[in-house]
């Protein structure tokens, strides 16, 4: 059987990125949280906060040692399957990736260590400090992996010499036109990542009988997060969208399904990409909305992908970028719901902790689609307008990559299943634990 090694390093690639990506988008804020438990823990002194604190720490660890592993095969790939990347563009993606992997493990590496089992052996003033570097440490890796993935979406600051982008000014490839959108936007889906998991787990122990105040205390930093944070994401991601618009029309007209040039186009709620007939099959939209949310204008003009060369596979990317904006509309809902039924009765119905248990991984999925929509729609280019993906693929043959893909994605899909089954059985464990602590109080009290 003959495989096009194009398309299978791709996938392989995809489904590492995919694995990855799910790790350091809990740890990202999963960090700050835990500095936010430690916190209120020394401000309060109650110890339902160290509590919550000494079991999330646990599932911080879990994910950054994931996170790490899982990072580390997508450097081989880059050697293997693209050896064309870093031979015309190694000049910027090297420094870049460098400086991630110096923070990720001189700063966040160094002092998980002190999180974890250092509490006994240094002050609650240095434990905190602690918490704070690896908190930070892990923002400063999205920094940079951010910085280098939005260069290659807006390239700046470069000049092509002998075939390789070399720098003509650092500020300008670090703070390209769209970092600022795109980290912001990468870092508050870390943060409804991280609540929702919060918010997920800690019901589930609830309805698992834990009363513990470590758990409730949890629940709300969850929920109250969440409902905080997804309205400011819905409108970074309007100015994300804007930024699109200006500096990757392809993929701005990908995401909305728009074939030709319109003014005054509709914001497409439904739609079959048809790219044989170059048009919409089934379109169901509202007149002029994705005109006025796109140009500020209802009869404003947005360009088609007819007017593109080349342009992003559509039907990926429209579907991709509706997944996203559905699990982030469910996400309102259901954050603002619980919020409201915390401030009027205190707890939360049994109907939405179940429901917090079905989105504990809302925010997986949610980062999953933006991240698809973000690097298909980049497509065919892997360095926007520099570097086409096919341009740097290896020698690699079919078999080979076909041979590997199959290895990793039967290792992911265990690694994967082994850690969401080892989360739940933490919860439980943590809610049987604190429902015999409860028991024996109770006892003794009679």
């Amino acid at each position: 059987m003959d495989f096009d090694p194009l398309v299978l390093a791709r996938i392989q690639f995809g489904a590492n990125i995919s694995f990855h990506i799910l790790f350091p988008t809990i740890n990202i804020a999963m960090g700050w949280v835990l500095l936010f438990f430690k916190l209120r823990y020394l401000k309060t002194g109650q110890q339902g906060w160290m509590d919550a604190y000494g079991f999330w720490v646990k599932i911080f660890a879990l994910s950054f040692a994931l996170g790490v592993v899982s990072g580390v095969t997508m450097s081989f790939q880059f050697g293997t399957n693209w050896p064309g990347y870093m031979q015309t563009v190694g000049n910027i993606a090297g420094p870049l990736l460098a400086y991630e992997i110096l923070t990720a493990f001189f700063l966040e590496a160094t002092f998980l260590g002190v999180m974890l089992f250092g509490r006994s052996r240094v002050s609650e003033r240095v434990h905190t400090w602690a918490t704070f570097l690896v908190a930070f440490g892990n923002t400063v890796s999205a920094f940079w992996i951010l910085a280098l993935n939005s260069w290659m979406q807006t390239p700046t600051g470069f000049k092509m010499v002998d075939g390789k982008a070399v720098v003509t000014s650092w500020l300008e490839v670090i703070f390209n036109p769209s970092l600022p959108y795109r980290l912001t936007h990468m870092l508050i889906a870390s943060g409804l990542t991280t609540a929702f998991l919060v918010a997920g787990l800690s019901a589930y122990r609830r309805l698992k009988g834990d009363r513990s105040d470590g758990a409730k205390m949890a629940l709300k930093t969850g929920v109250v997060t969440a409902a905080l944070l997804i309205p400011l994401q819905i409108f970074v991601g309007d100015m994300h969208g804007l930024n699109t618009f200006k500096h990757q029309p392809a993929k701005l007209a990908a995401i909305e399904g728009i074939w030709h040039t319109e003014k005054g186009a509709p914001l497409l709620l439904f739609a079959l990409p048809n790219a044989e007939t170059r048009q919409n099959d089934m379109a169901v939209g509202i007149p002029k909305l994705a005109s006025l949310i796109i140009t500020h204008d209802p009869n404003g003009e947005i360009r088609g992908l007819n007017e593109f060369a080349q342009h992003p596979p559509v039907g990926k990317v429209f579907w991709s970028f509706r997944v996203m904006a559905g699990v982030g509309a469910l996400m309102l809902l259901v954050s603002w719901l619980a919020c409201w039924q915390l401030r009027r009765r205190g707890q939360l119905a049994p109907l939405m902790l179940r429901a917090l248990v079905g989105m504990t991984f809302a925010g997986w999925v949610a980062t999953l689609a933006g991240w698809y929509v973000t690097e298909i729609g980049r497509q065919p280019w892997l360095v926007e307008g520099v570097l086409t993906t096919a341009q740097a693929a290896g020698p690699a043959t079919g078999g080979m990559v076909a041979s590997t893909l199959a290895m990793y994605l039967g290792l992911y899909l265990v690694l994967l299943t082994a850690y969401v089954s080892v989360l739940f059985y933490m919860a439980g464990k943590a809610a049987g634990q604190s429902g015999g602590e409860a028991a024996h109080l109770e006892e003794k009290l009679a």
